[in-house]
């Protein structure tokens, strides 16, 4: 059995309900999106408790080999083969063991959103087109599908159910705004219910987007 991923969690502030695991960006850490979570200005009666994972350290390439959180290692800055899909696999492994152990302590899988910026997103893509549950959503930020060819074979059934909110920065000079979309694209043409919502910024969150993560998250997890 996997052992956990270490993670900064953020406790639901009344009766614990439903669950959102927040999978942050190269070089980033689980401490750097935990103080998002007021911005929300969520119900506390919706008893929501949000799990902020840790990336392990790897060496990057792009980045000279530098030891970094990382998700997965980038090899080169073709899109086509940017994604290291053995480090992509890995780390989907253990976020699913995140998502099974909040099955497990009680809370319905409908009841549980993955949440991913950048590298996080794309585990958010991959893990949640391919979970044996029907998750209450996914929420893709500012990132990209790895793989994208592989997903008509490998979805399954039950995640085609899962709602996805995607959104992108218009002036995103990382991942292309062409990237968001296309992945956007993938998800709508293998049948699942996607959105896709473009704001005016770069490679980060705009107040517009906490909004409308605020509104989405309410609308998936009112009882």
């Amino acid at each position: 059995m996997l052992d956990l991923l270490a993670s900064v969690v953020v406790d639901a502030p009344s009766e614990h309900k439903a669950t959102v695991i927040w999978l942050h960006g190269l070089g980033d850490s689980g401490n750097g999106f935990a103080p998002i979570v007021p911005a929300f200005q969520l119900p506390p009666e919706l008893g929501i408790k949000f799990i902020f994972p840790h990336a392990p350290v790897r060496p990057v390439t792009i980045n000279n080999g530098m030891q970094m959180r990382a998700w997965y290692d980038i090899k080169s800055m073709d899109f086509g083969s940017r994604a290291d899909i053995d480090g992509v696999l890995e780390s989907a492994e253990s976020v699913k063991a995140l998502l099974d152990a909040e099955i497990e302590s009680g809370i319905p899988a409908h009841k549980i959103i993955l949440a991913g910026f950048s590298q996080g997103g794309v585990i958010t893509y991959h893990l949640g087109a391919r979970y044996q549950h029907t998750l209450g959503g996914m929420i893709c930020l500012s990132t990209y599908m790895a793989e994208p060819l592989l997903l008509t074979n490998e979805k399954t059934e039950a995640a085609l159910a899962t709602p996805i909110f995607a959104a992108h920065g218009t002036h995103d000079d990382v991942v292309p705004v062409s990237m968001g979309e296309a992945a956007y694209q993938s998800a709508l043409q293998n049948g699942f219910d996607a959105s896709w919502r473009t704001y005016s910024m770069q490679h980060n969150v705009h107040p517009d987007e906490i909004k409308d993560i605020s509104a989405w998250l309410q609308a998936r997890l009112a009882d």
